[in-house]
């Protein structure tokens, strides 16, 4: 609500529709202040290049400024020569030192799902042996019931029509549920962190069964999670009325979790985790940061802009299997004539990886298996043959060399399509699992960080004589 609108609230007896509703006289004001605000903040992009600003925190051949050091995990997508140029290499995504690969390998040989053992490796620098795995687990398993009347006071009370918004909240709540919320030491960090992880499930679950009832006017099934159950099983069951879910789709969605759970301390909500850590602040504060960034549509929604691209393009193609109409709608996307005229072939391209995205790939196997188990193999074919010809089309829209790869956003969202779990929850998802890797940068941050984050900006501004107020027009 307008500010204006506020302060007649509190000076008058007008109804709350009629104050909601902006006034001629609000809306002026309101376009008066914007024009300021565009006059004043635009700076001019030759400054950047001037005073050799590394925008994005980027350097000009497209590395990352390298601003912190870290065990946690690794992105591999290029290696440097002598030079300092960049060769393409195939991607890699390395967990604590291991190939994010063979833990997955590992875990679908021996029958189990590995989000949790990801997890426990992410946050204790190990692998565990099958008694502490079970140990965490369970441990895990018994923390994911909310506290008594979480549920009803901080979520049922508040709802919200956005699930990362409503998980940020809970994540927030979660303080005053804390009998030591303040406390920086390990081991109540790493406390705090565990039980976060056990149930972040259950805030996205829940929030999305509040926004059934109160915003979409649907029915509400609230179910307890089961502690014997993996995270992947409980999600699914929490979400879903009858509790169902097969053995491939609970081992798909782990798989996903997998993938989610770290990439580095340099994507946007990790190195939020940093930052704000960096501060000294507490466990929950840091946490919501991170989810704040997560929800933001340039970091952990694009897996919905690929599904809403794809609904385009299968609007639009009549010929799913006609490479040519594949290209030829392609080339329009990027070339800005069709979908959201951005130009941007959502799914394509990434920071790092340039050859190939380990996750992509990883992710896309079990699209394959889950595609026949639910009658889509004709729109796995679709996405196989946009991910065919997509990559040289962008090289030569934009008379670009870099090579361009699918990453993982490109088959996430099909795939929780595929089960069932509505585009709302696409984002939350991304955040069950990543919160194993904030946990891990948040104790690393406060065991090894020891400063405070404190880039520098350049002021490109005058400076000017002061105006005394009776002279201003």
């Amino acid at each position: 609500m307008h500010i204006y609108a506020i302060l007649r609230i509190n000076n008058t007896s007008q109804s709350v529709e009629a104050i909601m509703t902006t006034t001629k006289e609000e809306q002026s004001i309101i376009k008066r202040l914007e024009k300021l605000a565009v006059h004043n903040d635009p700076i001019d992009p030759s400054l950047y290049s001037k005073y050799d600003v590394k925008r994005g925190l980027r350097n000009a051949n497209g590395t990352g400024v390298l601003v912190g050091l870290t065990r946690i995990g690794d992105v591999v997508g290029y290696e440097l020569n002598k030079e300092g140029q960049k060769i393409a290499v195939p991607g890699r995504l390395i967990y604590r030192g291991y190939n994010v690969e063979d833990l997955i390998k590992d875990a679908e040989k021996h029958h189990q799902f590995g989000y949790e053992q990801c997890a426990y490796l992410l946050l204790f620098g190990e692998l565990p042996s099958e008694a502490k795995l079970k140990k965490f687990s369970d441990y895990l398993g018994e923390s994911r019931v909310l506290p008594p009347n979480f549920t009803e006071d901080m979520i049922m009370k508040a709802p919200s029509n956005d699930i990362m918004n409503k998980i940020a909240r809970g994540v927030l709540a979660s303080y005053s549920y804390d009998d030591d919320p303040e406390n920086r030491s390990v081991g109540n960090l790493i406390k705090q962190c565990v039980q976060l992880i056990a149930r972040f499930s259950t805030l996205a679950a829940y929030g999305y069964q509040a926004k059934r009832r109160y915003y979409d006017n649907k029915s509400m099934f609230i179910h307890n999670p089961k502690p014997e159950l993996s995270t992947a099983e409980n999600f699914l069951r929490l979400i879903r009325s009858d509790k169902q879910y097969t053995r491939l789709e609970a081992e798909t969605l782990d798989l996903a979790l997998i993938l989610h759970a770290e990439h580095g301390g340099g994507n946007n909500s990790s190195l939020t985790v940093h930052v704000v850590s960096s501060a000294d602040t507490d466990t929950y504060s840091a946490i919501a940061a991170a989810v704040g960034s997560l929800k933001g549509r340039r970091h952990g929604g694009a897996n919905i802009r690929v599904v809403e691209m794809m609904d385009d393009i299968k609007e639009h193609v009549k010929d799913w299997t006609s490479e040519k109409e594949i290209s030829d709608y392609i080339r329009k996307i990027a070339t800005k004539e069709a979908f959201d005229h951005s130009g941007l072939v959502y799914g394509m391209g990434h920071a790092v990886y340039t050859i190939s995205d380990p996750r992509e790939l990883l992710l896309k196997e079990k699209a394959r298996q889950l595609a026949k188990e639910k009658g889509c193999m004709e729109e796995f074919e679709l996405y196989n043959l946009i991910e065919k010809v997509a990559p040289a089309i962008i090289q030569d829209v934009h008379n670009s060399d870099k090579k361009v790869c699918p990453n993982v956003d490109f088959y996430s969202g099909f795939v929780y399509t595929m089960l069932n779990i509505p585009r709302e929850l696409f984002t939350p998802i991304f955040s069950i699992g990543r919160i194993a890797g904030w946990s891990a940068h948040r104790i690393e941050e406060i065991v090894s960080g020891g400063r405070i984050y404190r880039p520098a900006y350049k002021n490109v501004s005058k400076e000017l004589p002061y105006i005394p107020i009776d002279d201003r027009k």
